[in-house]
């Protein structure tokens, strides 16, 4: 079991909320923004927040322009997480992280190593085997390939952390459209694709997911305790660029 340095007798339930329709990003940034807050003073719980955005890509503090293959295909969100371009759409779940890591006695490090630890241990679930890399950030899984074997990413993970509460989190690919990677260089790697669960050959719904990464959260952070959906102003409409 992962509990920082923090006892878990001392840990409170997270709230655990899925959202029920497709949010948009600025609302998201927002509501992270002010619940972070919130966290930190001691007026609200910790929360993990599980949703789809509409098709979007979001860069981090680290994006180049260079990496940003068709630009106008999708709108495209600077954030304060770290890391660098990612996408974001229907068919991936998207895991909204808001943790005091200074009361659960984790530095930054270790905190990504325990989420990627809650990742990999999704994946189990359905009989996967995600792989962490110490240059790489997220979860890969081996493919075979003509000569010998290839890494595809299935997770991705940015993180912002603000006076010891996190937000943003990671990003499992269930059943996106994979083609629409190809508006970026994915975490700015060259040289490594992209997989999903349904890539793979694999008939899981996102509710299979979700199911999978609570049971596999309490190993990990501790206790839960589910709270209504967080929901916001739906997306504007907007046709996709071919």
């Amino acid at each position: 079991m992962t509990y920082g340095a923090a006892a878990i007798a001392d840990i409170s339930p997270v709230e655990w909320s899925i959202g029920e329709a497709p949010v948009d990003y600025p609302f998201a940034l927002n509501f992270m923004k002010e619940r972070a807050g919130q966290i930190r003073d001691g007026t609200a719980r910790e929360l993990v927040w599980l949703l789809e955005h509409p098709p979007l890509i979001t860069g981090g503090t680290g994006a180049k322009d260079v990496d940003l293959l068709d630009p106008a295909r999708f709108p495209v969100f600077r954030s304060g997480r770290g890391g660098k371009f990612t996408y974001h759409g229907p068919g991936q779940r998207v895991v909204y992280v808001m943790l005091d890591l200074k009361s659960r006695g984790f530095d930054v490090r270790g905190f990504v190593n325990a989420l990627e630890t809650w990742v990999v241990a999704t994946l189990a679930t359905f009989n996967v085997k995600g792989e962490t890399r110490r240059d790489r950030v997220g979860v890969w899984v081996r493919r075979p390939a003509v000569s010998g074997s290839t890494e595809d990413k299935i997770a991705a993970i940015g993180l912002r952390v603000s006076r010891s509460v996190s937000s943003h989190g990671i990003s499992i690919n269930v059943d996106p459209e994979m083609s629409h990677y190809e508006a970026i260089v994915p975490c700015g790697i060259q040289g490594h694709g992209v997989t999903s669960l349904a890539d793979l050959g694999l008939p899981v719904t996102q509710y299979d997911v979700d199911v999978a990464l609570r049971a596999t959260f309490r190993h990990v952070f501790g206790p839960v305790v589910s709270v209504e959906p967080i929901g916001g102003p739906p997306p504007e409409p907007r046709s996709e660029r071919n």
